[in-house]
């Protein structure tokens, strides 16, 4: 049915005010379990070290007969490694025309930007740790890069073309792997995640958290060894079960299942948080920069690095399918 004519409607009215609302809708995700899990310290140097030790294998020989004289043993010294720091920053530039106007859902641009920013730059370090990134020492031209905590697991580990393609390093991870071939990618399984636990267990690490992209998430929620988790509810009505793995219980004691939507997919971590630490050199700040015009000019920057206390506290299995 069509309006009586000369009916004044909102298609014809001037003046009619905007109905914009005072909140800034942002679902964007700011979880970031890595960060959140590891330890913290001070780095003093661009480029910062740590050592690391082991303890002789046991053996079943060693008895001696009365009297025996003592002799020195070989004695093995501590084994020093170290990474670089990086920088990572986010800038950004406001109008003074822009700050002088009337904006919906912040009263200042500036500091809503900074907020904004400062979650960003979270979402990279979380990304850029639990990548492949190998370190690189810089110079005058080349960002100096930390490497990342794939790169320092040469020892527990499940790869898809087996012991090729491991990283090899001395005292610091400077050259990337080479990655399985397409015909190598294997469905992430519980075999696998069996053989990494058993790896980390023997080699002294203890088995605390599994990561994993959101994809092997829910692969790993199939697995047998998953507990299943209950709401605690009232009467006679039965429990329900909650939709997410969150414990794998193995064999070396109890797992939790942590998804990760910044690390890749193609791989999966055993941690254990008490030997990775973020190193920070520069903690982050924001900055406003030199004037130059009619502009407000502000960084936000941090200067980080990864320490992982000894590889062997923690396993990965690598060339999983991602989809």
């Amino acid at each position: 049915m069509a309006a009586p004519t000369n009916t004044f409607t909102r298609y014809d009215a001037v003046g009619v005010r905007e109905d914009l609302s005072d909140i800034i809708y942002d679902i964007s995700p700011v979880e970031v379990p890595l960060l959140t899990n590891i330890g913290k310290k001070k780095a003093k140097q661009t480029f910062f070290e740590w050592q690391t030790d082991a303890l002789a294998a046991a053996v079943t020989t060693n008895a001696v007969i009365e009297g025996d004289d003592t002799a020195a043993i070989a004695v093995s010294p501590t084994t020093r490694v170290g990474n670089y720091t990086q920088i990572s920053k986010k800038a950004f530039t406001i109008s003074g025309t822009l700050e002088a106007t009337d904006r919906a859902g912040r009263a200042e641009e500036a500091a809503y930007q900074k907020a904004k920013r400062l979650k960003e730059l979270k979402r990279d370090m979380e990304a850029t740790l639990t990548s492949s990134q190998v370190a690189v020492a810089g110079d005058n031209s080349t960002a100096r890069k930390t490497a990342a905590l794939d790169p320092w697991l040469k020892t527990n580990r499940n790869n898809g073309n087996g012991g090729t393609g491991d990283y090899a390093y001395t005292a610091t991870p400077i050259t990337a792997r080479t990655a399985a071939t397409t015909a190598n990618i294997r469905t992430f399984s519980e075999t696998i995640l069996k053989d990494i636990i058993k790896q980390q267990w023997s080699s002294g690490g203890q088995t605390k958290m599994l990561m994993v992209g959101p994809f092997n998430k829910s692969v790993v929620s199939g697995f047998a060894g998953i507990a299943a988790q209950r709401h605690n509810v009232s009467g006679a009505q039965q429990g329900t079960i909650i939709g997410a793995a969150d414990v794998y219980v193995s064999d070396f004691g109890n797992v939790s299942v942590v998804p990760n939507r910044f690390m890749p997919e193609d791989r999966a971590y055993l941690i254990d948080p008490e030997y990775l630490s973020l190193a920070t050199l520069r903690p982050v700040f924001s900055e406003k920069l030199a004037k130059t015009g009619d502009s407000e000019k502000f960084h936000l920057l941090t200067e980080y690095g990864l320490q992982v206390d000894n590889e062997k506290a923690h396993a990965v299995a690598r060339d999983l399918a991602a989809a």
